[in-house]
Parts: C-alpha cells; sequence; structure tokens
C-alpha cells in the first residue's frame, strides 16, 4: 500500500483525507528548521500513541505507548540525531517532546526520512500527526483524529508513503 500525498489531500485506497503540511511547502528538504516538508518515498515507523487519552484503535503496525519521558532528537550535535530519546532533568540538547500538553501528538507515526544514515542538520522529527484546524505545520503531515484513524486501519508495515 503506497500513501500519495499531493499539496493538502492524502490518497489511499478509495480515500481523500485533508492534511496540513510544512510552512516552506513540500520541496526538497534543505536543512534542519526550514519548515519544508520532504518531497520523495519513505517508509514510516511505528505508532505512537498517549494511551490515556485515545480509546481502542485498530492498527497492522507496531504501536508504542508515548511516556513522559519520550522525545525525538532535533540537534545535530547529538549522536541520536533523529531518533527516539528518553529525556532526563540533565538532557541539555535540543529535541521534541513527545508526551505533550496539547493533542497533536496523541498520534504519531515517523515519516523516514534522513532516517537510515542521518545527516547532520538534514532535517529531523518528520512525523504523521493530529490537527485540529489545518494550520500549516514545522514540516510535519497533520490530520485530523478521525482520518488518522482510518489511515491506520489501511497502512501496514511494508506502507510508503509518497510526497510530491
Amino acid at each position: 500500500m503506497i500513501i500519495n500525498l499531493k499539496k493538502n489531500i492524502i490518497y489511499i485506497g478509495q480515500f481523500k483525507l485533508k492534511c496540513s503540511v510544512g510552512k516552506g511547502g513540500i520541496k526538497k528538504k534543505i536543512k534542519e528548521g526550514d519548515n519544508i516538508t520532504p518531497k520523495g518515498t519513505y517508509s514510516l515507523g511505528s505508532v505512537y500513541y498517549r494511551s490515556e487519552r485515545v480509546g481502542k484503535f485498530y492498527s497492522k503496525i507496531n504501536c508504542k505507548i508515548i511516556k513522559k519521558n519520550m522525545g525525538w532528537s532535533d540537534d545535530p550535535k547529538s549522536k541520536h540525531y533523529n531518533r527516539e530519546i528518553k529525556i532526563t532533568e540533565n538532557y541539555k540538547l535540543s529535541h521534541e517532546k513527545l508526551y505533550r500538553k496539547d493533542h497533536k501528538y496523541n498520534f504519531i507515526i515517523p515519516i523516514k526520512y534522513n532516517f537510515i544514515k542521518p545527516i547532520k542538520n538534514k532535517g529531523s522529527a518528520i512525523f504523521l500527526h493530529l490537527t485540529k484546524n489545518y494550520k500549516p505545520t514545522a514540516g510535519c503531515i497533520a490530520l485530523k483524529m478521525n482520518d488518522f484513524l482510518i489511515l491506520l486501519k489501511l497502512i501496514n508495515n511494508k506502507t510508503k508513503i509518497k510526497i510530491t
């Protein structure tokens, strides 16, 4: 199964799902923090979710419960750049907190952009996540909850996303 993203629409199976993308649009990603959603075809990571906020859901891919100390490194100085990290009190490098007060990360799926052998400053933490208002993102792809749940039912461990 391939997820096709064109402009602000995800095409998957018989579904067309509205989404938001990076403020900088869909282009070749240049650097960390450029607000661009990276053009290309990518594998997906596990589904991360806030168990106390979301009800039961169906997924054919691996799932991980988001814990308070979970983060994602977006600091090029880190040896864990563009990876899940454990946040400790002494952790000083830049990162995304996965356990957030807002509801954007109640569900996230990492898009494996710059992932296999991450190139420092090439971009990190590109996720499929939730939105309530379709405002542009910092480079991620955001869907409303009902559409995210539809997507979860359709994808599997071999699904790729094609961003054009």
